[in-house]
């Protein structure tokens, strides 16, 4: 008998180790490459990315470090299977003797039309200001900075999407003495004129920022955003964004670190994020690991892919899209130091449900 149990432990620990090692976080990436190695600033952040008829373009804002007024919006285009060198294309020059902080990038592709650029300028993000600078050749070239009508900030830190009635919905937030709260800023003429909804929570119970939009084959719209309740939060409309469910909070952790997620053409669901529940008591925590999740309904995940993992922090902000090809693309803060690219082949990821919010192992 004990030998017997002996020679089944071995057996059961064979089996844990031989599923150990099969768990290949990594499954499905094709490309891992930072967007430069020098630049002439120090501190990045805040990146985003599009695809546009000439190809991929990604942005970001860099300077001295974040608040600072030295820092302006970064722009590099994929060519040939490599980043060009940065160019700043805007700042928040007021004048010869003031200038304010840039922040948060969103760059939008207009169907067969131009390339819109949002960002925000200002001391802070309770004080901040939208502004919109276009290009008609994919991000070459850009026109005259234009600011967005008062109350309007445009999408606050991720893209927005336009749904089946032809309204582009903004997701977009404030942070100010009301607590945060997530809101949506629409346009059905690619910005000539605008609409945006009350908060849709009141920044109190739960305090939300930074959403992002996923939708669905019977027309509804789900938004994930950031929050400080140590959890990913979410919120449903049935009628194009006009009403919303109350944010309640996912099944999955949040850090208080901005998330991204996209729908992909087979109707799943793609979320990169960090998976860190915060330590007990407190709303925020490591921004690493950084991970992808996917989802059929918006409601049971799967975990696919760890990123980023290490003691050094930070790896966040991520941002991503589905190219025309297929293929998904993401770009992260990487230490605030750079700007990491990842290439995914959703069709070979590996996954494996997340139960009660836990990573599997």
């Amino acid at each position: 008998m004990k030998k017997f149990l002996f020679a089944y432990l071995i057996l059961l620990l064979s089996n844990c180790m031989l599923n150990a090692q099969s768990t290949n976080w990594k499954q499905g990436i094709l490309v891992d490459e930072f967007i430069y190695l020098e630049a002439p600033y120090p501190s990045c952040h805040a990146s985003t990315i599009v695809e546009t008829l000439g190809g991929i373009v990604a942005a970001w804002f860099g300077g001295t470090g974040e608040r600072n007024p030295d820092v302006g919006i970064w722009v590099s285009h994929y060519e040939n299977g490599k980043w060009t060198p940065s160019v700043e294309v805007v700042n928040g020059v007021q004048s010869e003797s003031l200038r304010y902080p840039t922040w948060n990038p969103v760059l939008y592709q207009i169907p067969k039309g131009e390339l819109l650029l949002f960002y925000k300028v200002g001391p802070s993000p309770s004080t901040w200001w939208g502004m919109v600078v276009k290009s008609k050749d994919h991000g070459k070239t850009w026109g005259k900075p234009e600011k967005l009508p008062d109350g309007n900030i445009g999408p606050v830190k991720n893209k927005p999407v336009l749904l089946s009635n032809g309204t582009l919905l903004c997701p977009s937030s404030s942070e100010g003495k009301e607590g945060w709260r997530v809101h949506f800023e629409s346009t059905t003429d690619f910005g000539k004129t605008w609409q945006r909804t009350a908060p849709i929570n009141d920044g109190n119970t739960i305090n939300a920022i930074q959403p992002s939009v996923l939708t669905y084959q019977d027309g509804s719209v789900q938004v994930l955003c950031r929050s400080r309740n140590r959890a990913i939060v979410e919120a449903w409309s049935k009628d194009n964004g006009q009403t919303w469910s109350a944010l309640t909070p996912t099944s999955l952790p949040n850090n208080n670190a901005g998330t991204d997620a996209v729908t992909l053409k087979d109707g799943r669901q793609l979320l990169v994020y960090n998976h860190v529940l915060p330590p007990e008591g407190r709303n925020s925590g490591a921004r690493s690991p950084l991970n992808v999740s996917v989802s059929k309904d918006g409601k049971t995940w799967y975990a696919a892919l760890i990123l980023e993992d290490s003691k050094i922090s930070e790896y966040s902000y991520p941002a991503v899209i589905q190219a025309a090809d297929g293929l998904v693309h993401i770009v992260y803060t990487w230490r605030r130091e750079r700007i990491k690219h990842v290439v995914v082949d959703p069709s070979k990821l590996l996954l494996k449900e997340i139960k009660q919010g836990v990573w599997p192992e």
